[in-house]
């Protein structure tokens, strides 16, 4: 598209709010784009685009992915655009656009790294075509913003652009399937130990075969329907993995990788299954744009888990450790409350599961709490659970379905106040597992844990 007399004016007039924001000390990272395209409505098909974009979409990880390869950008001297402190919408990608363009809407930069919203798909990829398109997985999400994952899987189908190359996770049967004309890549982790023959998750969003309809094999099942599977009356079945993990070493932190011919090993930064998956994410992307094993492994190994998604700390005797479980989200918590579990030592555990931006509206429907597998916090390591926030109600329902004992259940709706009830006797770990819009009331949680754990006199 060429440009014309409203794509300047949307343009400079962007850009002139950017300025009077920061001036303001205001956040400038979504308003020049809702103007611009406002005033402009094809605006982001006019702007001039870098070279190479790599693009990053899925239910779960993209926020994690892009700032990972962003890290290891940057601390191998690439220089490029990107949305990390912005919008992942058509707004905030649009913004991100101006901010790395010239007064003539031309690309200052030949490289952009863009997290992009599944949903937003229709409103972005008409008019940016991604080099490289990332999706990290596709799972059922917030009822009300999301429906299924068939609808969101056609959304991406629909509109992604056919000169895109694809980078998919190959061991999840929905993801791997999406827009099939397209060039395409595989990352994946081989069978592991911990793998089964049955799901134990209330959730599996693929249980027969798109194709015919048969009921589909598994080979092996890792979590929901993520695996590797076929069916038995047609060709269906899990793709060969070009980027595929042979080996899981998490006592020495190591994984190989293999693609084709060629064996590497990598350092893990985090035992958690997410995180790995992350890793390889990254991984096969930054391969793909050039990056050499060395390049990457070295900056990897200077990383860690952002604190906003994972932190841990000794206070005195105890560990307390952060967890983000996003609300609304079944398989996100669903994996968080697997991982508390098969942590080692007794354990508290406490919910703060509200999307506060939807809490006290009431307005979410409430069957993702009969998605999510609360049956994994039913164990004899978790000593006691606190649920507090809007809807900690909902939650006492769902873990007394769940069968866990009343006796290990405290409960209020204030959650710091909530945080008086907590026992800390025999407990080796504290885990704080909250919302992502609950960052502040997470960390005023876990200030007020660390008096409570400092003051026992059994700790001194």
């Amino acid at each position: 598209m060429k440009k014309n007399l409203r794509f300047y004016i949307a343009l400079w007039g962007a850009k002139a709010g950017t300025i009077l924001l920061k001036l303001l000390k205001r956040n400038a990272t979504f308003f020049p784009g809702k103007f611009a395209l406002k005033v402009c409505p094809d605006f982001l098909g006019r702007i001039d685009k870098p070279k190479t974009i790599i693009a990053v979409t899925g239910t779960n990880g993209k926020t994690t992915v892009c700032n990972m390869i962003e890290d290891i950008l940057k601390d191998n001297n690439y220089i490029f655009i990107d949305n990390k402190y912005g919008s992942n919408i058509d707004a905030g990608v649009t913004t991100t656009l101006i901010n790395g363009a010239n007064l003539k809407g031309k690309s200052k930069k030949d490289l952009a790294i863009l997290e992009v919203d599944e949903r937003s798909s229709p409103k972005i990829y008409p008019y940016l075509t991604p080099t490289y398109l990332v999706c990290t997985n596709l799972f059922r999400d917030s009822l009300m913003r999301n429906a299924h994952t068939e609808f969101i899987s056609n959304i991406l189908t629909a509109n992604i652009p056919k000169e895109t190359t694809l980078i998919l996770n190959g061991d999840d049967l929905i993801t791997s399937n999406i827009a099939p004309e397209n060039k395409r890549m595989y990352f994946g982790i081989d069978r592991l130990e911990t793998d089964g023959d049955k799901c134990e998750n209330i959730a599996r969003d693929i249980i027969v075969c798109p194709k015919c309809n048969s009921k589909l094999e598994y080979e092996y099942v890792r979590y929901n329907h993520i695996g590797k599977a076929h069916c038995p009356k047609c060709d269906f079945k899990s793709p060969n993995i070009d980027y595929l993990v042979t080996n899981l070493d998490l006592e020495n932190k190591k994984m190989t990788l293999k693609n084709g011919d060629l064996e590497e090993e990598y350092d893990l930064i985090s035992d958690n299954i997410i995180n790995i998956y992350n890793m390889l994410t990254v991984i096969t992307v930054l391969k793909q744009i050039g990056l050499s094993k060395e390049q990457i492994n070295n900056s990897m190994k200077k990383l860690k888990i952002v604190d906003t998604r994972y932190s841990e700390e000794m206070v005195n005797v105890i560990k307390l450790v952060t967890h983000l479980a996003k609300g609304m989200n079944p398989i996100a918590c669903s994996r968080v409350f697997d991982y508390v579990r098969k942590y080692k030592g007794n354990k508290s555990v406490i919910l703060i599961l509200d999307d506060l931006h939807e809490a006290e509206k009431g307005s979410e429907n409430t069957a993702w709490q009969y998605d999510t597998d609360y049956e994994f916090l039913n164990d004899e390591s978790i000593k006691q659970i606190i649920i507090a926030g809007a809807r900690y109600l909902d939650g006492l329902v769902r873990l007394e379905i769940a069968g866990v004992s009343k006796d290990k259940i405290s409960f209020g709706r204030n959650e710091l106040s909530a945080i008086d009830n907590l026992r800390l006797e025999g407990i080796e770990t504290v885990f704080i597992l909250h919302d992502l819009y609950a960052m502040e009331l997470k960390d005023a949680i876990k200030s007020k844990i660390e008096i409570m754990i400092k003051s026992r006199k059994d700790d001194k």
